[in-house]
């Protein structure tokens, strides 16, 4: 098999939540790969672009609220105008509350559900009209989680958004695959974010955490990206619908 089936070179991919973590690590990966990227996220995203421009990548930023899906459009126009026709979305913007199950107020379910599945959908939903249209298909890369598939504790929320992203990755890969529209996910376990920072500074959690991943450490932005261009490239044209675990063997206990 050809390595240029793993390269990026030429298209163009739109990952949200750009301005640090996962999202970044993505936006690094995908440029190295060869892509001209657009990140879109609530704040300046000039740390990613430096980390980009490093290497003489292409990068630009759009500034976006990824709460408010009545900013799709203008994603999707801001989008377009940077490179031309977009190929890749990465849904990666998410937030996570922690609240035990009977404090959990509707404003803070509203919230972590806006972001990690309305806007998912809908901006999916944009993309996937505009690749309808011209008939050239395209990719999209959800970004799910372990509670996609366990409850979690005290992230009721977060686990009801993930657990939807898994399913929606699924009804849209149904009704899009035979249009050359790739719909799959990522599922990270344990990363060293700023979504995990307060679990890594408690000592007695981070260890019990620690202690169940077989690969004996957290998960970096780096460990996603391998994945993130494997779904994004020709190698994986007829993979549909299937969430990936990047957990260092997590799922496997």
């Amino acid at each position: 098999m050809s390595l240029n089936m793993f390269s990026l070179e030429g298209k163009t991919a739109v990952v949200t939540g750009a301005n640090t973590g996962l999202g970044q690590g993505i936006c690094v990966a995908y440029a190295q790969a060869g892509a001209n990227v657009i990140g879109v996220a609530r704040r300046s995203c000039q740390e990613t672009a430096d980390k980009i421009a490093a290497f003489s990548g292409n990068f630009t930023e759009v500034i976006a609220d990824l709460s408010d899906v009545s900013l799709i459009p203008h994603i999707v126009e801001e989008a377009g105008k940077a490179y031309g026709r977009v190929d890749i979305l990465v849904n990666n913007a998410g937030i996570i509350k922690r609240c035990d199950a009977a404090d959990v107020t509707m404003e803070d379910w509203d919230s972590v559900i806006n972001i990690n599945e309305k806007m998912v959908f809908f901006l999916s939903q944009a993309f996937a009209k505009t690749w309808l249209a011209d008939g050239k298909g395209g990719k999209i890369i959800n970004i799910a989680s372990m509670l996609s598939y366990q409850g979690g504790i005290r992230v009721p929320a977060y686990t009801a958004s993930k657990s939807a992203v898994m399913g929606v990755t699924k009804a849209m890969a149904n009704e899009w695959a035979g249009h050359n529209i790739n719909v799959n996910a990522i599922a990270p376990g344990y990363m060293a974010t700023n979504n995990t920072e307060n679990l890594r500074k408690d000592g007695q959690r981070s260890e019990e955490i620690l202690s169940r991943i077989p690969a004996g450490r957290w998960g970096t932005p780096e460990d996603i990206a391998g994945a993130a261009i494997f779904l994004a490239s020709d190698a994986a044209a007829y993979v549909h619908g299937f969430t990936l675990a990047v957990d260092g063997g997590w799922l496997a206990r």
